[in-house]
């Protein structure tokens, strides 16, 4: 694939994307597309032009771990042609917005994919299948990058697990994307990394009386302190904006910590999701930001005469990879 350029910075006009939190509720797709209507009317009164929801925001995610190829074959669905996306397209031309959002999808075959979707009010704009899917083993891995366009803006999605491997975000900046949109399930799960851990519940059940020690929790190392190791650098290291979105309180029996965020080319958060509450976070996306970050300097100064065959070696094991339970 020919790695498309963007128009000059000139051209580029300012647009405003939002990211959204919410607790979703599990195989339940009328009622989360009921909340990402509700989202999506919000934002569109806020002025903005695009909003975005979480991995799996439509049909919910943990739940997915549980069940078997024939549970997810009735829970996935057709893309674009199935219900769940047309009322998308539907709700985005009510707002005349742009919609991210996730969920299973099947094909004529019967293969299962991790899909995230972008819809406008004329239709399906792009899809995307997860790279590195984990929740449930039927599910089919994707083998391509996505580029679209947005207001003059080139864009791309990488799904949770694909953008902690550092060689896919590099990729699709260099295929032309300054937008990267990340939807996520992530944080407060157990890990071999110091801190990290279950959330517990009856924490999320207490929150109006002791939000303090939910807080605490949230933004510890067991959820954003550990985001912050690292999301930060995939913006700063490839100048590009990253419009995180990820879902607050229970996702089946695992808490969420949401802090969608959207960070800019610096590596600085410009817009976050802080409250327990179904919420969006605005931010203006301005191009001038592209070329002043040192990234865009990093990237000119590559030399890929060096490390190119280095970089494209196989490892010497296969990752095993460990099905949620």
């Amino acid at each position: 694939m020919a790695p498309l350029r963007n128009p000059t910075i000139d051209q580029m006009k300012n647009i405003k994307i939002a990211t959204a939190q919410f607790e979703n509720r599990s195989g339940d797709k009328v009622y989360n597309l009921s909340v990402i209507r509700q989202l999506t009317a919000q934002a569109s009164n806020k002025g903005a032009d695009v909003i975005a929801f979480h991995e799996c925001s439509i049909t919910g995610y943990s739940f997915a771990r549980h069940l078997s190829k024939e549970q997810m074959l009735d829970v996935a669905e057709f893309v674009p042609d199935g219900p769940s996306v047309r009322q998308l397209i539907t709700i985005a031309k009510e707002f005349d917005m742009v919609i991210l959002a996730g969920l299973f999808e099947k094909d004529a075959d019967d293969k299962l994919y991790k899909t995230q979707v972008c819809v406008d009010k004329n239709g399906l704009i792009a899809k995307y299948h997860k790279l590195h899917p984990f929740i449930n083993p039927h599910l089919t891995p994707g083998d391509q990058y996505v580029i679209f366009d947005l207001f003059g803006w080139k864009c791309s999605i990488l799904i949770c697990y694909d953008n902690n491997i550092i060689e896919n975000v590099r990729a699709v900046k260099l295929l032309g994307a300054d937008i990267i949109f990340m939807p996520h399930v992530t944080m407060c799960t157990p890990s071999t990394r110091p801190g990290a851990g279950f959330v517990d519940p009856k924490l999320w059940e207490n929150r109006e009386a002791d939000p303090t020690t939910l807080r605490q929790e949230f933004d510890g190392l067991k959820g954003r302190a550990w985001l912050m190791k690292w999301l930060p650098a995939r913006a700063y290291d490839n100048a590009i904006y990253a419009i995180f979105s990820n879902p607050i309180g229970m996702d089946n029996d695992q808490l969420k910590n949401g802090c969608s965020m959207i960070i800019d080319p610096f590596g600085d958060v410009i817009a976050e999701c802080r409250s327990f509450d179904n919420e969006i976070a605005i931010a203006t996306i301005t191009p001038d930001k592209l070329t002043d970050a040192g990234g865009y300097r990093y990237i000119k100064a590559r030399r890929p005469d060096l490390y190119g065959d280095i970089i494209a070696q196989p490892h010497e094991s296969e990752q095993k990879v460990v099905w949620m339970k």
